[in-house]
């Protein structure tokens, strides 16, 4: 086929994302001088002539306008197998080719209608260099995947750079993901089972959506790559995750990291009793300062302020991050605050205030202690689960912890004896740390980074493609490796 493209302007329009025509202007005569010769990588398409536009949006554009090289095969009929006759007809296709610099480009050409004679079949011309599904070349389609796997662009900054739309940027993604995560099952599409064998796993919940929807993710603690993510914060996503997994696999899993979620730990020894469950040592401190330092420390200054006491109240006061923090972490305020260290440093420019360290902080936090034996008993307790997080046995682990629970109901404070109740409940998984010192912190840096990956990409409706979003992450160094992981495996 010797096509030749129509002077004829109309033939060269554009059309926007709803197919409607761009009004254009037509281009100026050019001589073969004024272009660059750029080598063509399409298959099958021989270019004519390169015209360049111009878009509505004031980008320029290129359009190549050429011929398809017809084959053999082309005009033999899928259906019957007969001889297929060229169909008087010729329909004009537009394909979106890569950008070049800050201009886009696309090719136009014709495509030939085939007829059947034998068994009334028609069908037109294949294109070689069409990508599947969508009206760009391949060309474009592997540039795009290029620009997704860098994990450094939005949707809609690819949309923008290539100039194509932003759902066309998003189905190419998914797919993408999809061939790198999924297999392909009588079933469906499922995950892939984990590439190596993991010894210390991570569990955890995060928010999915409004309205107190969750969804579960297990990790590898190791190398942070999530290994499972499923809707609901149940048994039945361990249960699931077994399954996928298989128990031959589990048997080489020594310990689970999680919070305090009763949920997740049945599941497990359920399917796998010889796992090792090691709750996590900042849930333990956060339900401590949480709910026994933070109410006891308001019913005090009630209390003081009820019985007259307004000095006492007073020091009371704005002392909640004191009696929270650690000895050695007063102690460093202190000294920085004695090297004379701003806490924020002011600015001309902006008329922001200059704020001092204030020293002290250990002097005020001594005193409050000495003044309220609740306080000092909460301040026992607290040295009691620092000690106890440093011994090498889960049994003297457990010999110190049975001190705090004997000073917390001692106190005969609700607060405090609901703690002691916590302790002595979540004794087994508590003590495990000791034998393993794992903890779920790289779980909580990768809710953070979920929540980083859902406003950088504006929000994400699609659960699924949200999931192999973070599947994808996780893989590619996003989360750091933790060093609090001090396990020579």
């Amino acid at each position: 086929m010797n096509y030749t493209p129509s002077t004829d302007f109309e033939q060269l329009s554009l059309f926007d994302q709803t197919g409607h025509p761009i009004p254009q202007l037509p281009p100026e005569p050019a001589s073969q001088h004024e272009y660059l010769l750029i080598p063509n990588t399409l298959t099958g398409f021989r270019n004519v002539r390169t015209d360049t536009l111009q878009d509505y949006a004031g980008r320029t554009v290129h359009c190549h306008l050429g011929d398809l090289d017809e084959l053999p095969s082309d005009r033999i009929c899928e259906h019957c197998g007969g001889s297929m006759h060229v169909n008087s007809s010729h329909t004009m296709r537009h394909l979106w080719h890569l950008p070049y610099g800050n201009a886009i480009s696309m090719v136009k050409f014709a495509k030939t209608q085939y007829y059947c004679p034998s068994c009334h079949h028609s069908s037109y011309q294949p294109v070689p260099f069409q990508a599947d599904g969508h009206r760009i070349t391949k060309q474009l389609e592997k540039y795009i995947k290029e620009l997704l796997a860098r994990n450094k662009y939005t949707l809609k900054d690819i949309a923008e750079i290539t100039g194509v739309g932003k759902g066309i940027v998003k189905d190419i993604d998914k797919k993408r993901l999809q061939e790198l995560y999924t297999e392909e099952t009588a079933d469906g599409r499922k995950l892939m089972k984990p590439e190596r064998q993991a010894k210390f796993l991570a569990i955890d919940e995060f928010k999915l959506h409004k309205g107190y929807i969750f969804a579960t993710h297990i990790i590898d603690l190791v190398t942070g790559h999530i290994l499972w993510i499923a809707e609901g914060k149940k048994k039945q996503v361990v249960y699931d995750f077994i399954e996928h997994v298989g128990l031959e696999w589990m048997q080489g899993v020594v310990a689970v990291a999680c919070d305090m979620n009763s949920d997740f730990q049945e599941a497990f020894q359920e399917r796998c009793p010889h796992l090792q469950i090691v709750f996590d040592h900042f849930h333990i401190i956060k339900n401590f300062n949480e709910k026994v330092i933070a109410p006891v420390r308001i019913e005090e200054q009630n209390r003081l302020l009820a019985e007259g006491n307004k000095e006492g109240a007073a020091h009371l006061k704005k002392g909640r991050h004191i009696l929270t923090a650690k000895r050695e972490t007063l102690k460093d305020k202190d000294r920085k605050a004695r090297d004379c260290r701003a806490k924020r440093k002011g600015s001309v420019l902006f008329k922001l205030r200059h704020f001092k360290r204030k020293d002290g902080s250990l002097i005020r936090y001594n005193d409050l202690i000495l003044e309220n034996e609740l306080l000092f008993r909460i301040d026992i307790v607290k040295e009691c689960l620092a000690e106890a997080y440093e011994q090498d046995t889960p049994e003297a682990m457990k010999a110190v912890l049975d001190k705090a629970i004997w000073e917390c109901r001692q106190s005969h404070n609700r607060h405090m004896i609901w703690f002691a109740n916590l302790l002595e409940n979540h004794m087994p998984g508590i003590t495990g740390y000791a034998m393993y010192p794992i903890s779920s912190g790289k779980m909580e840096g990768i809710n953070g980074h979920i929540k980083e990956i859902r406003r950088h990409g504006y929000g994400y409706p699609d659960d699924e493609y949200f999931f192999l979003k973070l599947i994808d992450a996780s893989r590619h160094g996003r989360v750091p490796y933790s060093k609090s992981l001090r396990l020579n495996y």
